[in-house]
């Protein structure tokens, strides 16, 4: 019975909740220090309009992201409308034309390929439009980084180094913090005047410390997703170095205005408060993700990463057989979410991937990648990216039920 196997999946990743516990309460005490020490108050939650001058709020808010993330400052805005606009901002306010991008974990997200211009649809404006080059350093076949491989793309033009902490839309392991670390390390021996930045989305809180109390010169991410809490309706951070946190500034709003514009619209209290919330949040969902491991690899599919392994992302994937299993798993955590639970998802266009996408994501904010969905291209191998959730139990019992439905239509077997 199905019961049966929810019960020994449950009692194989004890332990493992029990480490996930352990990493919340390091994170929760981290960010209760720097609320404590940056004297947040109610005075900070109110709103300002028009430009947004002595925004206090503002200005303590950055503080205390800088703080959490071990970095020299912060900005952390509404304005940001995803992590691609996040790190474009990153990228283009460091970047100069002739500088060369180099990132040296493969390939990046799609959606970043009409950033740098890499897409085979012209975009205007993007990174090879102003004269900035692009290289990429592929992984090697088992997924690591490829160091000598790095070594020889370096030359004098580059001048960021890139790497994208999760795995994304790949099969390959994300990398843990203390991997990027010696990424971080190794090209700073070769030129210590290189910046190094990581795409950080999904990763926040998954450990103890982030890239950035590493050497990790500039990092960014999206308020929808870990660091919001799953209460933050829109919006994106960068952090890191001062003086590349004050040109990512620049770009975002204007050179000479910086991080000293920008009203905050009644959004202040929400970006404290989900920042607040955020290591429990995002233990919550590291709990489901190792439940959807485990009971998944009971029922015979082929999940990664392993219900046992070190996590630093919230992405769980799953491989099917079929896209028909792929597509019909998905629409099942649609009808087991919260909010347009009636709505059918199908594969569908969207802009940034080359690949028909099905979206799942029945979630209080559009696109919240905190909340519980599964996504993915359809396309071979046909793998869902399972992620987030606010509550391990919601989790829990969409996963079930998902199964459940497809063992009605014959898709798996109880083993």
């Amino acid at each position: 019975m199905i019961e049966d196997v929810v019960k020994q999946a449950e009692k194989d990743i004890q332990e493992k909740h029990n480490e996930i516990n352990e990493i919340v309460e390091h994170n929760q005490r981290r960010v209760l220090e720097a609320f404590r020490n940056n004297r947040v108050s109610d005075n900070h939650f109110q709103s300002t309009s028009g430009y947004g001058y002595n925004d206090m709020g503002r200005e303590v808010l950055d503080q205390v992201y800088a703080d959490v993330f071990g970095a020299e400052s912060a900005i952390v805005r509404p304005h940001f409308v995803s992590g691609t606009h996040a790190i474009s901002t990153a990228l283009f306010g460091v970047l100069r034309p002739g500088d060369e991008l180099l990132y040296i974990t493969g390939k990046p997200y799609d959606t970043l390929e009409g950033v740098i211009g890499k897409s085979t649809e012209h975009f205007s404006g993007s990174l090879k439009e102003f004269g900035i080059h692009y290289n990429e350093v592929p992984l090697k076949a088992d997924g690591t980084i490829d160091f000598s491989g790095i070594k020889n793309a370096i030359h004098d033009g580059t001048r960021v180094i890139g790497i994208q902490r999760s795995k994304g839309y790949d099969n390959r392991p994300s990398f843990l913090v203390k991997e990027i670390e010696e990424m971080t390390a190794f090209v700073k021996d070769i030129n210590p005047e290189l910046i190094v930045f990581v795409d950080n989305c999904y990763g926040e809180f998954a450990e103890t410390l982030e890239p950035t109390h590493f050497g990790v010169d500039l990092m960014a991410g999206s308020l929808i997703k870990n660091p919001g809490g799953g209460i933050v309706r829109s919006g994106g951070y960068i952090v890191g170095k001062e003086k590349w946190v004050a040109q990512c500034a620049n770009q975002l709003t204007a050179p000479g205005l910086g991080g000293d514009m920008g009203a905050t619209f009644n959004m202040l209290q929400e970006m404290f408060q989900g920042f607040f919330l955020a290591p429990h949040v995002v233990g919550e969902a590291l709990k489901g993700a190792v439940f959807t491991s485990r009971f998944l690899e009971l029922m015979g599919f082929e999940t990664t990463p392993n219900y046992q392994a070190k996590r630093t992302d919230l992405i769980q994937s799953v491989t099917f057989d079929t896209s028909e299993q792929m597509i019909t798993f998905c629409q099942m955590i649609q009808k087991n979410s919260p909010v347009d639970a009636y709505v059918l998802p199908v594969p569908s266009e969207m802009p940034g991937y080359d690949d028909e996408v099905i979206m799942a994501a029945g979630t209080f904010i559009q696109g919240s990648s905190i909340e519980l969905s599964a996504d993915g291209p359809v396309r071979p191998p046909y793998t869902a990216y399972v992620q987030g959730g606010l509550t391990y139990h919601h989790v829990k019992i969409a996963i079930i039920d998902a199964v459940k439905h497809m063992l009605e239509k014959g898709y798996v077997n109880v083993i």
